[in-house]
């Protein structure tokens, strides 16, 4: 019998608490037993929800937020630096620190669990996402750390009385090589995060190495380029694809192992995203009818495609967590098997280092709605002064220069303000608008409907 609470007495500070994977961390920790305290730069729901999960939470970064006392242990993500005043204070008090990679690796590593991690470029939150709602629908109850509400249980995270725990793998550091799985999913491979790496190569050798350490079974799109990289020597290789799927403006159906799948949630990636999920589920023992049949219910994850209401103008308007030049173009395809009159993109670069490699790519994705506004960068971790001549400019001019380009046009307005006027001046009855991005875009959204 497993310790249902194994970190009980454990005091885990959490910088940067209301976000995606951290507020994740912190909620299981929590139900493991831990005494969970952290900080965010401001107030959310997020942060609202944790607290009434028990947790105390500090608005702004501050040495004093850091609990009295031995024994507390620091975690920190990627984007919070050395001379954050809360992880100084912890070294000199000689506290230890914890990546917020190493937290979830001891997770996927828990006795009497199994563990199922999705990567790949695009399309982890979705999956993930379908995984859990899957093994829910079977019965199996799983803990879960993913990037983005699954609808269906209305958070990111929890801890199922299951063996298994489904997370979200992130490769955009190379964090993932610090987990556990016993069953990995790898759903497509591209070069991006340019700050980690240089060439499609490195991407390749570092999902390699992720393969590697599947301890049972791995789940790859069937993509020479995708199986190579699964290991000799390793557990069950299960190679997946949908090379029809049927799309209309109900969704998509398809077929799997004998059985009909219907997701409500739109576009052929999805298809494919399903497709690994339920091979993934089919591996933990799920039921593949059972495991069918689940997905005619799921909803989505938060900001994949989420429908935030209507304008007064009578246009519906859709956030999606799009921000690389295949996803763009995945999710424009996606919005065209709903048959709107016509799709105006609202697209929010995000990083400055991913702006300058993709620019062309992305105004080539772009093209293919027929009214496009690009915002300023959403900068995350990185400082503009560091990318001189780098802003949507670069993207928006790409996309008017498209051999063909929107045919409503395209506006470059940095601010959101700008880009509200505008977009309520051009959106009419039967648009669908998509803001588009992996920054605070669905703010823009939210907007628009109020």
């Amino acid at each position: 019998m497993t310790d249902e609470r194994p970190w009980a007495g454990r005091r885990l500070h959490f910088i940067g608490i209301g976000g995606a994977g951290m507020s994740g961390l912190a909620l299981v920790a929590g139900a493991l037993g831990a005494e969970v305290t952290g900080s965010d730069r401001a107030d959310s729901a997020t942060v609202a929800t944790l607290r009434e999960g028990g947790a105390t939470v500090a608005v702004g970064h501050d040495a004093a937020n850091v609990p009295a006392g031995d024994g507390v242990e620091i975690v920190y993500s990627t984007a919070v630096p050395p001379e954050n005043p809360e992880r100084a204070a912890g070294r000199e008090r000689g506290l230890a620190e914890l990546h917020r990679a190493d937290l979830l690796g001891e997770i996927t590593a828990l006795p009497g669990r199994r563990c199922i991690a999705v990567t790949g470029t695009h399309g982890k939150t979705t999956t993930s996402s379908m995984v859990v709602h899957v093994l829910r629908g079977c019965g199996l109850d799983p803990g879960y750390l993913v990037g983005g509400a699954v609808r269906s249980t209305g958070s990111n995270a929890g801890w199922g009385s299951g063996e298994w725990v489904v997370v979200e793998a992130d490769e955009s550091d190379r964090s993932l090589l610090r987990l556990h799985p016993d069953v990995a999913v790898l759903t497509n491979a591209e070069l991006d995060h340019h700050s980690t790496y240089g060439s499609r190569l490195d991407v390749d050798e570092t999902f390699r190495a992720f393969l590697a350490r599947a301890a049972e079974g791995i789940v790859v799109w069937n993509r020479p380029e995708l199986v190579a990289l699964a290991p000799g020597g390793a557990g069950a290789v299960v190679p997946y694809d949908v090379p029809e799927p049927l799309l209309d403006p109900s969704g998509i159906r398809f077929g799997w192992r004998g059985h009909d799948v219907h997701l409500t949630v739109p576009g052929a990636h999805n298809a494919l995203n399903a497709a690994a999920a339920l091979e993934a589920a089919r591996l933990a023992g799920a039921d593949p009818a059972r495991a069918a049949a689940a997905l005619a219910d799921f909803r989505g994850a938060a900001r994949r495609f989420e429908l935030l209401g209507t304008t007064a103008s009578g246009a519906v308007v859709y956030d999606d967590y799009a921000h690389h030049p295949t996803e763009v173009a995945a999710t424009i395809a996606a919005a065209r098997t709903l048959d709107p009159a016509r799709v105006v993109v609202c697209f929010q670069p995000h990083l400055f280092s991913r702006t300058r490699a993709l620019a062309r790519e992305f105004g080539a994705a772009l093209a293919a709605a027929d009214l496009v506004v690009v915002l300023g960068i959403y900068p995350a971790r990185e400082r503009a002064e560091a990318f001189p001549g780098v802003s949507g400019r670069l993207v928006a001019a790409a996309a008017a220069d498209a051999p063909h380009p929107p045919r409503a046009g395209v506006a470059w307005l940095p601010g959101f303000d700008d880009a509200e006027r505008f977009l309520r001046a051009q959106l009419r009855p039967g648009d669908l608008c998509l803001a588009m991005g992996a920054g605070d875009v669905d703010a823009l959204g939210r907007r628009l409907v109020a």
